[in-house]
């Protein structure tokens, strides 16, 4: 029989080894654990949608997968689904269809995986699968600005539990953008134009952005000084105060500026500190989507890792699919993207090769019960254990203990049984004592007790 060659998909292939998958695991947890830290409670929607459902909002067909069988008739072929290809489609779906049975203010987290028909690229953190983790607060009618400040808040609480380094939320206000171009005469139907060029400000040298204003009808004398005050920095103060010049006081850039300053008031009050976040001019995003607040979140030390989380203000999530007026605000953390820019930036914590505590060696086949006992007191007792089942000698448990990350073993040949003790041998330190059987749980704990201790002082572990 000829094999199949064992390979993946491309955009589909981020498979991770077992130590890496606990890394990815340590992050969802740091993640859902600060989400319900804020009050917000979990939801689960169906991986495939209704098509008509998907593409209600103009989502780009092109990049979302239809569901088909491959054994299916012609007239089968395809069915009505596809997967979705973010959560916020589906979480206007789920808000509009079960509206009578949720309370509002509804703030929900979301964490699992989308599809993505797009060009994949793994050295720009690319995929066609991967993991987002949504938070969204939605209100009927209208939604105060401090729940728009309090995103921040809770970014910050992630990120700096992940310790992945400084980083900065950076903040700007799309009624901003637009009252600025309205400053520089950039005609309305030509906004989003100049916009899109703006958004590789970032990502693009000068000359790209310059040459791409110009193609958007710019005189090259415009271009330059628009480039010029979206992209210098400054602190947060000042780049209120720029935006309070004479150039930029009409109405639309006034009510943006003004919400900024509430805004930026708000984020203080909750505890940000200043370093952790700016209003920035440069973040363009969401140019049909978002209607007010914008975020992007980008690490200090490796700002080519682009925003590794974003989001911002809306003013209705579910027009299409109810009456009622449901404003929102919402920031998403692709996590697989994160995951492997981290990995590849070396910024990833170490952390234990197995979940699993205590191996139970297997010296001796004729006492399997006595050492399947230990190992039930054991997890009564809430220790991760196993059992070594296969013939093996000692060397070589022993060794399979070691490559896979057990912190202890417990070995009992013939001797130990008939004197009711057990041998407890620290892996990492290399020691070993003997405990009677009755006091095995008690001696287990204080021994993982001692080796966490010791891993936190060499810095491993979370």
């Amino acid at each position: 029989m000829s094999k199949v060659q064992p390979a993946l998909l491309r955009g589909f292939d981020q498979e991770y080894l077992p130590q890496e998958q606990l890394q990815f695991n340590r992050l969802v947890e740091i993640i859902r654990r600060n989400f319900e830290l804020f009050g917000f409670v979990p939801i689960e929607t169906p991986a495939a949608e209704r098509k008509e459902v998907l593409t209600s909002k103009g989502g780009v067909e092109k990049e979302i997968y239809a569901l088909t069988r491959l054994a299916a008739d012609d007239d089968e072929a395809s069915i009505k689904g596809a997967l979705h290809f973010d959560l916020t489609v589906p979480l206007a779906r789920y808000v509009a269809m079960r509206e009578r049975e949720l309370p509002f203010p509804f703030r929900r987290y979301q964490i699992q995986k989308v599809w993505r028909g797009e060009t994949p690229q793994a050295r720009k953190g690319r995929f066609r699968e991967f993991y987002q983790c949504d938070i969204d607060i939605i209100n009927r009618d209208k939604l105060s600005y401090l729940a728009e400040a309090e995103i921040p808040s809770v970014i910050h609480s992630v990120f700096r539990e992940m310790g992945i380094g400084e980083f900065r939320i950076r903040i700007n206000n799309r009624k901003v953008l637009k009252g600025v171009l309205q400053g520089f005469n950039v005609p309305d139907d030509n906004s989003a134009v100049v916009l899109r060029s703006l958004d590789k400000i970032e990502r693009e040298k000068s000359s790209v952005v310059l040459e791409d204003l110009s193609r958007a009808g710019m005189s090259d004398a415009q271009a330059s000084r628009l480039f010029s005050f979206m992209s210098t920095k400054r602190d947060t103060n000042e780049t209120l105060g720029a935006l309070s010049e004479s150039a930029f006081q009409n109405e639309m850039c006034k009510t943006g500026t003004a919400e900024l300053r509430e805004l930026v008031a708000a984020v203080r009050k909750f505890g940000v500190p200043e370093s952790a976040f700016c209003i920035d001019l440069a973040v363009v995003r969401g140019l049909d989507y978002y209607t007010g607040t914008i975020y992007e979140t980008t690490l200090n030390s490796y700002p080519e890792l682009g925003s590794i989380c974003s989001g911002g203000r809306y003013d209705d999530l579910a027009s299409y699919f109810t009456d009622t007026k449901l404003p929102g605000v919402g920031i998403s953390i692709g996590l697989t993207r994160l995951f492997s820019k981290l990995r590849e930036a070396g910024l990833l914590h170490a952390v234990e090769k197995t979940p699993t505590e205590a191996l139970v060696v297997t010296m001796d086949h004729r006492y399997l019960d006595w050492y399947l006992d230990i190992a039930r007191l054991l997890r009564e007792a809430g220790v991760n254990t196993e059992v070594y089942l296969e013939s093996a000698k000692l060397r070589n448990q022993l060794a399979y203990a070691d490559k896979k990350g057990f912190r202890l073993a417990l070995i009992a040949g013939q001797s130990e049984v008939e004197r009711n003790v057990v041998q407890i041998k620290d892996l990492s330190a290399q020691t070993a004592s003997e405990f009677p059987l009755a006091e095995v749980v008690s001696a287990v704990k204080s021994a993982l007790e001692d080796s966490i201790k010791r891993e936190a002082a060499d810095g491993i572990g979370p």
